[in-house]
């Protein structure tokens, strides 16, 4: 998701990134996490992103959620 999707300008998502970040932690499937971020986006801006596009990016994010790991 980019500033030229919806033609707002860069820096003007934070909203949605919050909201898609959220559901990337709470969700563990890419199309729960696809679907998530679907409706966030039309939520916004009452337009409907093609789901093959949001699980595209929900393929990333969980790729990068489950290969991400943390130790103290």
């Amino acid at each position: 998701m980019n500033g030229i999707l919806f033609s707002i300008g860069e820096g003007n998502y934070e909203t949605e990134i919050a909201d898609s970040l959220q559901a990337l932690y709470d969700l563990d499937s890419e199309e729960e996490l696809a679907n998530a971020i679907q409706a966030i986006y039309e939520f916004s801006f009452e337009e409907v992103i093609p789901l093959e596009n949001c699980l595209a990016i929900s393929n990333k994010l969980m790729y990068v959620k489950r290969s991400s790991s943390c130790s103290f």
